[in-house]
């Protein structure tokens, strides 16, 4: 499964798919999605839900990634987007291209697997760096862009058509390491969103958490921004809701700009931590 991320990976890290432009990685999602017959849930804006498995008898996970890039190349853009394997490592556009391919690695595997009802969610909007230092280089210059606003919107369509996940895993890219290999975890939303946790929710993401550890010990566990926050706010507004909402991410450097690289085998690791996880979930 390694070979076909990084297939994955690459393919994606070539698609100009700034932000406000997330459609034109539309077609490659489908793709992948129409193969393996997933149902695909109606969603506003440039955003993509799809549903594998329909047990009432088991849990549902969501699995989610960022389809937006930031353009670091003005309007005279390379179409395809530079991608290289140097070493042990991939560059190019690597967030959020690395979630999107594990993301997309994890769906095909579901053909093959006994895992909970899978939930795919794949968000516009994500990066607020271009809208807050070039909103000239998106749709109608920024204009009715806000940061976070497809996971809003995804999680909310899910609420109005009852469709909750138990959990949602966000996939995307950390600057904690700074150069050096890494899988973090972030688990504690409500510390830098405007939610106010129920005991229940703090006491099923602990446990997340400590099954995470049980399976990789070396993972990093942290906090940072990114649509996990979105995520976890909106799907826990009501007081009896315990959506556990948490952010898996390989390393990334150098970040936000040009010739981003991750780790080949930060990717592995992420792929089998969250294979051994799914498995977990159901026993």
């Amino acid at each position: 499964m390694l070979d076909r991320a990084i297939t994955h990976i690459t393919e994606i890290a070539q698609i100009p798919s700034f932000s406000s432009y997330e459609e034109r990685l539309h077609p490659y999602i489908c793709q992948v999605f129409d193969e393996i017959q997933a149902r695909e849930i109606d969603v506003k804006g440039n955003n993509l839900i799809y549903k594998v498995g329909d047990n009432s008898n088991l849990p549902t996970v969501a699995l989610t990634a960022h389809l937006d890039k930031i353009n670091h190349y003005g309007t005279d853009y390379p179409d395809p987007l530079p991608v290289d394997i140097i070493d042990d490592q991939i560059e190019g556009a690597m967030d959020d291209s690395a979630g999107l391919g594990i993301v997309v690695t994890l769906a095909e595997m579901t053909k093959s697997r006994q895992w909970p009802n899978m939930l795919f969610f794949f968000s516009e909007m994500e990066e607020k760096k271009g809208l807050k230092e070039h909103p000239e280089l998106l749709r109608n210059n920024g204009k009715g862009y806000t940061n976070g606003m497809g996971a809003r919107r995804i999680a909310q369509q899910c609420i109005a058509q009852n469709t909750m996940p138990d959990q949602v895993i966000t996939l995307d890219t950390t600057p904690l390491f700074k150069g050096e290999k890494g899988v973090a975890l972030y688990a504690n939303h409500w510390e830098l969103n405007d939610l106010d946790p129920n005991k229940k929710l703090i006491e099923r993401t602990k446990k997340a958490v400590n099954q995470f550890l049980a399976i990789d010990s070396d993972i990093k566990v942290d906090n940072n921004t990114n649509d996990y926050l979105h995520y976890g706010e909106v799907f826990n507004q009501k007081d009896d809701h315990q959506t556990i909402s948490v952010a898996l991410e390989p390393s990334i450097y150098p970040y936000h700009q040009k010739g981003e690289r991750v780790f080949i085998d930060d990717i592995r690791r992420c792929i089998t931590i969250l294979e051994s996880y799914l498995n977990d979930s159901i026993s």
